[in-house]
């Protein structure tokens, strides 16, 4: 492996004296870096680290390979330094940066103990003739078995100084640009923060989703206070774009920019600045901490010394939910800050010192838990509270069918009546957008209202929304989205061509973008991506239409389930003739699968033999793709839930763990409720937000639907609870984009000026599809965590073997017992109540109408289960009979209690 990074190197430098953008200084030769677990190497000139990979495995973190290209400046590294300082307190902040203007470093001798080498910054830290108050030297450590990069900064004039930013990039090999798929898949990996102060961090993962984790760790007293955007030049990989997200840098000190850039919002972590008095030294950094696997990442923080908090279920939090905190460190608590929380405990466990929170009242939003350890290290904790479950569905409900229904029966686009995209910031419907298709009720882009508010009606349905729902299904979806009601769904109902439509255009919209398309461009029927969200309308439509007969629609509930059918095959059968990228994984089409089973139990033979034979075709070409997951994107991370459902329906044997792989690799788990379960997008604001551009997106669409094979693959591995935590994380982010008011937004902004919520409801819905086909109460029993209860409050149990459970989450509908590896769903009403036996491996079910009053009351239900990692279903229902696959449950009454047992 040293003999292969030298050979790299040899040809970068050659690369780069041939362009004359050596300002990195490669040409001068590189030092090696040396520990148990880790190895790198750093350039002599620059004093950055150009590799930094596992000495077990050789896999290398950094984009070593394409290094000659990254060596200009502007271009960061790990090594680089940012800061802010200012001699008085109220003058101006002077910026530095060691990566603007390069200039060799001056290498250091007579090292301390442990130190590995050392240099003084002061050339490259800014011109000579303005020298700055203070030096900075930069030290590489040894540190336990991995490596650790220390700041040292001391005041050698006669005021004081203050720092009031102080930042420390890190760049890692995330460069997807001009790569092989299989190329980016075994070089590449991605950065997430933990903006925790002293017990922050940031993981490292590979791409693939296997091999070894990297934690970067606090050294010494380096708090994790924000995690800041670097703006640098595109070089030759396009920097923040599609294939390139960019680079980050771990913010000790933050008030430089909250007084400045970032002042219109609330930073996660009160900013802070350092003051040195004269001939004052201080010092700052990061350790590198190999872990075994992306799995075990959290026992690498443990290894660092670092606190570690561990959220159960996670950190969105319902006002009705009673959640678990577990903090595992060496020093005890000394205290603990939650206003918005009631705090009991602390208890101590296996799993560390255990805190129950539960909301206060009213709280809404973002909530920040801070504790202090006997050490004085101070550790936050993100939550996000939202209303009950219930509740939040309501006013979406509500809000999507009052605020954003469109009904203008004079609109030429023949958009009336439908739920349209909705500005929140502007408080009206987006009725024209430069990109076409955001008012044009199709893309992703345009779906996210109608979608979210067809899933809504799937999961609880109310008599008013069904009845406007179903008239946007009859008028507006068969006729305008799909002309003639025929089966192809057009791109955008909504054009620009002046010519064609009498319509006042705004002439404040720069209508020249490619995204301004014409009426022909518009009514193209060639992307399979927009078939998923009419095919999960009419699906939601036939699920009511079934299980609530009394509720009249404008069809029967064949019409829908049809229409359903033949939209799906029109898109992807006959090797998506119809269609382009009908052979890659659609986002969303769980609800195909979903559309699938429930043909089985209408008895629809033929249609079920032509889905399969549909998707089956699909599912073995991506079993032969080493990377079978495509879209419109050179890199996405929308395709994984597709391949995984199909390859995993027809216990294909490669693809599904390779997806499962790829989502491990790109979805986290940290304190925090805006990364923890946060499948990773960065570009989907310029297609379906207000504030366009390339950011990493907190709680996307991606979240939700990536959340469905984790849940998926957790239920066929029922002692993964990382997998648990992960996915079930992900399938709640959605409840948090839910406004107090019912709006519902794309995502959020994660910028640091920005930190708030996009103003459009844009492409929601798809998140919120996640949510809907995945909401369902785990129970469990861990070794390290006892009994645990994933979207619901464990209650005072009954018995000595009996686990009772009151669910909360959005659905109401599944549950999941571990033990027994057996899912149970209904098809209406909602469960109340839940009691696992353990003795005797029963299951009894209280069920119930509705979650609330206004809700369409269901008068039977019918129970399903399955066991999804068994061959054969080992449970029955006590004293009920079969319909439809499953067994009926009369509600009648207001009230049932289902036992299941085994057969």
């Amino acid at each position: 492996m040293q003999f292969s990074i030298l050979r790299i190197f040899l040809v970068g430098s050659l690369t780069a004296f041939a362009v004359g953008q050596d300002d990195l200084g490669l040409s001068g030769g590189y030092t090696n870096l040396q520990s148990t677990d880790l190895k790198g190497t750093i350039v002599k000139s620059s004093g950055t680290l150009a590799s930094l990979s596992s000495s077990k495995t050789g896999y290398n973190f950094l984009p070593t390979d394409l290094l000659p290209d990254l060596a200009h400046n502007g271009a960061h590294h790990l090594g680089d330094v940012t800061f802010r300082y200012r001699i008085s307190n109220n003058g101006p902040w002077t910026s530095v940066d060691s990566a603007s203007s390069r200039k060799a470093v001056t290498q250091l001798t007579n090292l301390r103990p442990g130190v590995l080498a050392a240099a003084d910054l002061a050339p490259t830290l800014g011109p000579s003739k303005i020298p700055h108050p203070f030096t900075v030297t930069r030290e590489w450590l040894s540190s336990g078995g991995g490596l650790a990069l220390r700041f040292n900064f001391t005041n050698t004039g006669t005021s004081s100084v203050e720092f009031g930013s102080l930042g420390l990039p890190i760049a890692i090999n995330n460069i997807f640009t001009d790569r092989l798929a299989t190329d980016t898949q075994a070089k590449c990996s991605f950065a997430d923060p933990y903006i925790g102060l002293d017990a922050g961090f940031v993981r490292v993962t590979p791409l693939s989703g296997t091999g070894n984790g990297l934690v970067i760790a606090p050294l010494e007293s380096s708090h994790f206070e924000a995690w800041r955007f670097l703006d640098e030049p595109s070089g030759s990989f396009g920097y923040q774009g599609q294939t390139y997200e960019g680079n980050y840098e771990w913010q000790v000190h933050s008030l430089a920019y909250a007084q400045n850039e970032w002042k219109s919002t609330t930073p996660w972590n009160t900013a802070t600045s350092k003051t040195l008095a004269a001939g004052e030294s201080y010092s700052v950094g990061v350790k590198f901490v190999l872990a075994q696997s992306i799995q075990t990442i959290e026992d690498a923080v443990v290894k660092s010394g670092t606190p570690l908090a561990v959220g159960i279920p996670g950190y969105i939090v319902p006002s009705d939910l009673t959640a678990r905190l577990y903090l595992n460190y060496t020093s005890a608590v000394k205290a603990i800050e939650a206003p918005d929380f009631t705090v009991t405990g602390p208890s101590t466990t296996s799993a560390g010192v255990l805190y129950s929170l539960t909301p206060k009242g009213s709280v809404w939003g973002r909530s920040r838990v801070t504790i202090t350890y006997a050490n004085n290290k101070k550790q936050t904790v993100h939550y996000h509270i939202s209303k009950t479950t219930s509740s939040a569905l309501s006013d979406m409900g509500n809000f999507f069918t009052t605020k954003a229904y469109f009904n203008k029966a004079s609109d030429p686009f023949q958009r009336a009546p439908s739920i349209m995209t909705y500005d929140n910031e502007a408080g009206s419907i987006v009725e024209q957008d430069g990109r076409v298709w955001i008012a044009g009720i199709s893309d992703e882009g345009g779906t996210g209202a109608y979608l979210a508010t067809a899933m809504k009606e799937f999961v609880q349905p109310t008599a008013k929304e069904l009845s406007l729902f179903d008239d946007f299904i009859h008028d507006t979806v068969v006729g305008t989205l799909q002309r003639n009601g025929g089966f192809g769904v057009v791109a955008s109902a909504f054009f620009y061509q002046p010519n064609a439509a009498q319509y006042s255009y705004n002439p404040a919209i720069d209508w020249t973008s490619w995204t301004s398309w014409d009426q022909a461009r518009a009514y193209t029927t060639r992307r399979a991506y927009n078939y998923v969200h009419p095919v999960a309308a009419y699906w939601s439509m036939y699920r009511v239409a079934r299980n609530y007969p009394e509720q009249k629609l404008r069809a029967d509930w064949s019409w829908y389930l049809n229409r359903a059918y033949n939209t799906t095959q029109y898109c992807l059968s006959n090797r998506a003739a119809n269609c382009d990228y009908g052979l890659v994984g659609l986002m969303g089409e769980w609800v195909m699968g979903e559309l699938l089973e429930d043909l089985k139990r209408e008895g629809l033979t033929s249609q079920v033999t032509s889905l399969e034979t549909t998707m089956r075709y699909r599912a073995n070409q991506w079993e032969t793709e080493a990377i079978p997951f495509g879209s419109e994107m050179a890199w996405d991370s929308t395709g994984q839930e597709g391949v995984y459902y199909w390859t995993n329906y027809f216990k294909l044997p490669i693809s599904p763990t390779k997806a499962i792989n790829s989502i491990f690799g790109y979805m986290p788990t940290v304190p925090h409720w805006g990364w923890n379960g946060n499948a990773r997008r960065y570009w989907d604001f310029n297609y379906g937000a207000k504030i366009a551009q390339t950011e990493r997106q907190l709680h996307h669409y991606g979240s939700g639907l990536n959340s469905l094979p984790m849940l998926s693959y957790y239920e066929q591995h029922p002692t993964d609870l990382y997998a648990l935590r992960v996915g079930f994380a992900g399938n709640m982010a959605p409840l948090s984009n839910i406004h107090k008011d019912g709006f519902a937004s794309a995502a959020f902004h994660s910028f640091p000026d920005l930190l708030k919520w996009d103003p459009y409801s844009g492409d929601y819905g798809p998140g919120f599809l996640g949510l809907s086909l995945g909401q369902c109460v785990y129970i469990l029993s861990n070794t390290k965590y006892g009994d645990l209860a994933f979207g619901g409050n464990l209650l005072s149990q009954s018995g000595a073997s009996t686990i009772s459970v009151e669910p909360k989450d959005a659905v109401k509908r599944r549950v999941f017992v571990a033990d027994l590896g057996l899912k149970v769903e209904i098809s209406a009403g909602i469960i109340s109540k839940v009691d696992f036996d353990k003795a005797a491996s029963t299951v009894t079910l209280t069920l119930a109408p509705a979650a609330t009053t206004g809700d369409l009351q269901a008068k039977s239900a019918i129970v399903w289960m399955k066991q999804p990692g068994a061959t054969t279903l080992g449970y029955a229902v006590s004293g009920a009979s079969k319909v439809r696959s499953g067994w009926s449950v009369d509600l009648s009454t207001g009230k049932a209690t289902v036992k299941i047992g085994k057969a």
